[in-house]
């Protein structure tokens, strides 16, 4: 394809996603096909090529249909995943561009764009020097990385050596019981074994219960374990609770344990001032991980890892090579950084360019009007449930999710679990809205995230109506 030749495909194609989005809200949210039915009808690659009115046509016959739309105004499920058209236009950019960050050398620009987006988001969460970011893909990527740290930082560098074979004592990491799922694959991958993750009980307040894991702490101890890391989670994925770190912070300092803060979803918050008190502590923790790509609106993949030490971090993951020897950074001293030793991969794209167009596109004042849109919308939302005598708020509402259970009068508590995941389903099914079932503390519920861009009042008010109309109209 040429440069003429992109142009013309690319107008096409701009177009062409201008009118999804456009049109979105006219189709069903959640895909409406069985599995292998896209596959079906893709037809192989030929030797011969096709004109991009083809291609689109296959988007509009074959892709869209089957797709279950994240960026629908009736999307409540898991959690925001937006993809504001700011941030499109950048990855388009960043693609365009085509650098690749194998060194500071080899893209100059993609390096310090990325160093100057995270100063920013430091100076904003309060992170002093020598605190530093990078970007990485997702938050599992950024908990991983700080396992593997944490696992160096505590076993003098068993790396060098004979690995976690030569500790002389298991290693040992904490989380609460509502943690992640990425956290477990991490502690997993890291080496540390199933057997030495604890999970800790929650409090009144369904965050993590810090008398709980420090009586946890003193049995390992006794017993012969070395306490290694911790992870609390600020804006856990069922309820949005926050765990309370400074306490776990000052629980962590005292037996030199690795402290990640997980604020992947959540974080997006911290740009609203009248959320600082949510996230206070952070400033203590080892390493904190942040999703632009989900509420705050940068397109996928777009994660915030910071570290206050990064010698930490850089000492483990830095291996050099014959033809991108560290030794090149020489020139330069501690001019430049070289995130290849921040992360696993070796190369890395300028995912810094989307969250960078983003906020210069769309402005902070716009992105904290949406958010705190989101944060009044589930206020309201809970309101109308607290009103409903067969409706209940399972958990407190703290910023955009809203935890419901539908109870109606004579259904015996053993049927509530059926009714709760029959109405579900039949709201899902039906098109109309997507929620996530989850079950708290052993029993059936609804969560209700709210945050999709598109996503006003009037759709909120309208899931209200979908949602008393699926109880009704479920098996």
């Amino acid at each position: 394809m040429t440069p003429d030749e992109f142009r013309e495909a690319g107008h096409l194609l701009i177009d062409w996603i201008a009118d999804y989005r456009e049109s979105i809200s006219e189709k069903p949210v959640k895909s409406q096909y069985p599995p292998g039915w896209v596959g079906q009808r893709l037809v192989p690659p030929s030797d011969q090529p096709h004109l991009v009115t083809d291609v689109i046509a296959d988007l509009d016959d074959t892709i869209v249909p089957a797709m279950t739309h994240w960026q629908h105004p009736d999307f409540f499920a898991w959690f925001p995943a937006n993809a504001s058209l700011s941030s499109v236009l950048g990855d388009l950019v960043s693609t365009g561009l085509g650098g690749l960050g194998l060194s500071w050398e080899a893209c100059p620009p993609l390096t310090e764009v990325e160093e100057h987006l995270c100063a920013w988001f430091c100076a904003e969460l309060g992170l002093a020097d020598p605190w530093r970011g990078s970007i990485q893909d997702t938050a599992s990527m950024g908990v991983f990385l700080s396992m593997v740290a944490a696992r160096e930082h505590a076993s003098n560098m068993s790396m060098h050596g004979s690995g976690l074979a030569g500790v002389d004592r298991p290693l040992v990491v904490y989380a609460g019981s509502t943690a992640n799922t990425s956290v477990k694959r991490a502690v997993l991958a890291a080496g540390f074994g199933a057997d030495n993750l604890r999970i800790v009980p929650l409090d009144e307040n369904q965050a993590v219960d810090v008398e709980a894991m420090a009586s946890m702490v003193e049995a390992d101890l006794a017993a012969g374990f070395k306490p290694t890391a911790v992870v609390a989670t600020l804006g856990t994925t069922g309820v949005t609770a926050f765990d309370p770190v400074a306490s776990i912070a000052e629980l962590a300092d005292r037996h030199q344990m690795w402290l990640h803060v997980d604020a992947a979803m959540a974080g997006a918050a911290a740009l609203l001032p009248e959320m600082s008190s949510r996230f206070a502590g952070i400033e203590l923790a080892d390493s904190i991980g942040i999703n632009p790509h989900k509420w705050l609106g940068t397109a996928f993949d777009c994660s915030l890892l910071f570290v206050n030490d990064p010698r930490r971090l850089t000492g483990v993951m830095s291996i050099d090579s014959d033809y991108i020897p560290s030794a090149a950074n020489a020139e330069f001293g501690d001019e430049v950084t070289q995130y290849r030793d921040w992360s696993v991969a070796l190369g890395r794209r300028f995912r810094a360019m989307k969250l960078w167009m983003h906020l210069r596109l769309d402005g902070l004042d716009a992105i904290r009007t949406r958010l705190r849109r989101d944060i009044e919308n589930a206020q309201w939302l809970a309101s109308r449930v607290e009103s409903e005598p067969e409706w209940e708020l399972v958990a407190p509402v703290r910023l955009q999710t809203v935890c419901v259970r539908h109870r109606p009068a004579r259904t015996p508590a053993d049927d509530l679990d059926a009714h709760t995941a029959a109405w579900a389903k039949c709201l899902n099914d039906s098109g109309r809205a997507l929620v996530t079932p989850d079950v708290l503390d052993g029993s059936a519920m609804v969560r209700i995230s709210i945050g999709a861009e598109p996503t006003e009042r009037s759709d909120v008010e309208r899931l209200w109506g979908n949602l008393k109309w699926a109880v009704t109209s479920g098996p």
